[in-house]
């Protein structure tokens, strides 16, 4: 029993070989079809010169089989490759009669379709009969008798019934497979479009809140007050000569700065401010821009956020802000002193000179009773600073090159300069480099000449601590 199911598989396994082997031989001979190759619609005298795969036997044989079944042709391929798998798989397969009539069906079929849609089809560089000699002599007989939707209407019978043989097709299972189909499309389409139509009232809605509540209006760009005094130029009178008469140095030393006028900056403050407030944007953080106040190296923009909207959201952001604004760092003030907002202080690409005389010429240094009075410069609104160095009597200046020592060590001397007769204060400079102080040597401030000597300077130094 055991021997009889073993030849069976094998011998349905050499079946399956065969019609494997036969359906490769008939795609190499249509797929290398050639019209100038020997067969019996062409003769050729160059017997080696067979451009088909499969010699003289393939083109012989595809020149057959394609022009008597035409297109049909290429269905034998098919044909034996679904044999061939049945063997391989199938255990029940049987090359019975009406598999054969299903597969005769299917290449009658189309050949005759073919010859009756068009005579001839180009394949292969030659012209030949869409339906072969099959379809052509068919495709008359039936036209004549059933004229043509009749014959259209039998050979589509034919050709769906020989498929539902060959391929085990079923209609009812493709068309419920296929409504089923449409049905989902189609409850997905509409899911789509009301989830779609949905999201778009929404931000339209969102859209329309925000720009009411975020009115693009232009910040207020708040002008730099200075708090300027202007003296009165004393008129000259010759007076008899004194003894130790000191006049103290007149402003007008210094030199005016020459500021650019905020307007020019206008346009460029706006659009930071709009930048600013698009980047927040990004972030999910509602905020609007209110006040611009630009001063002469940081430029502070005070903003006002959406309800709702957490100050310490908006404290993260500062290295993405830097980023968006192209600024090497920017500081947030959350909350500024005395305002619901916040400032965000982002430094000037431009940044303008401090001069001495903007800080020195204002009311605080000019009106101040103490004779230690310093400038330090000005704030980030651009107000000048002022204060008494009595108050900081271990003062330590230090940095790196290029930081602005010196300018800061001349600015501390010539305020005091400014401002104190030489009885009041008295100077002991010590410039063992001789850069930086030898330019104050002859002024009757000085205690003692601007010492160089280093070797002299701790002996200075000695008696300064006794003092």
């Amino acid at each position: 029993m055991k021997e009889e199911i073993q030849e069976s598989k094998r011998g349905r396994e050499i079946l399956g070989v065969v019609f494997l082997a036969l359906a490769i031989f008939l795609s190499l001979c249509f797929i290398s079809y050639n019209s100038a190759d020997p067969s019996f619609t062409h003769y050729a005298t160059n017997k080696g010169g067979v451009h088909n795969l499969c010699g003289s036997v393939g083109s012989y044989t595809s020149n057959i089989l394609m022009n008597f079944l035409g297109i049909g042709a290429f269905w034998l391929p098919v044909i034996f490759i679904i044999i061939s798998f049945g063997f391989f798989l199938n255990k029940v397969f049987r090359l019975g009669p009406v598999v054969i009539a299903g597969f005769i069906g299917l290449i009658f079929s189309t050949s005759v379709l073919s010859s009756m849609k068009q005579d001839t089809v180009q394949l292969f560089g030659t012209k030949l009969e869409s339906g072969g000699v099959l379809g052509t002599v068919f495709s008359a007989f039936l036209s004549s008798y059933l004229n043509h939707v009749g014959a259209y209407i039998l050979l589509i019978l034919i050709l769906i019934v020989s498929l539902m043989i060959t391929i085990n097709l079923s209609l009812i299972t493709i068309i419920s497979i296929a409504a089923k189909s449409v049905s989902r499309t189609f409850i997905w389409l509409k899911t789509f479009f009301v989830i779609r139509t949905e999201r778009i009232k929404r931000q339209r809605k969102i859209s329309g809140e925000k720009k009411k509540r975020m009115a693009k209006t232009n910040p207020v760009i708040m002008p730099v007050e200075r708090a300027r005094t202007k003296r009165m130029e004393q008129v000259p009178f010759e007076f008899p000569p004194q003894k130790n008469f000191f006049q103290l140095p007149p402003l007008s030393l210094l030199d005016d700065a020459k500021r650019k006028d905020i307007r020019i900056k206008r346009e460029s403050l706006i659009m930071n401010s709009r930048i600013l407030e698009k980047k927040l944007s990004d972030f999910s953080v509602e905020a609007k821009v209110l006040e611009v106040k630009p001063g002469p190296v940081i430029t502070m923009y005070e903003i006002e956020l959406a309800p709702g909207v957490k100050i310490n959201k908006v404290t993260n952001l500062s290295d993405d802000l830097a980023l968006a604004l192209k600024a090497p760092s920017v500081r947030i003030v959350a909350p500024v002193p005395g305002k619901a907002v916040i400032g965000i202080e982002i430094p000037n690409h431009e940044r303008e000179a401090v001069h001495l005389k903007d800080v020195l010429d204002n009311d605080d240094f000019t009106e101040s009773k103490r004779r230690l009075s310093i400038g330090l410069g000005e704030d980030i609104l651009g107000k000048p600073v002022i204060t008494d160095l009595a108050n900081m009597p271990h003062l330590l200046v230090a940095g790196t090159t290029g930081s602005g020592k010196s300018v800061f060590l001349n600015a501390i001397i010539c305020s005091l300069l400014f401002k104190a007769m030489p009885d009041e204060i008295k100077f002991l400079m010590i410039d063992p480099k001789r850069l930086e102080l030898s330019g104050y040597e002859g002024i009757p401030h000085l205690i003692h000449p601007v010492v160089v000597n280093p070797k002299k300077a701790s002996s200075v130094l000695r008696w300064a601590v006794e003092e």
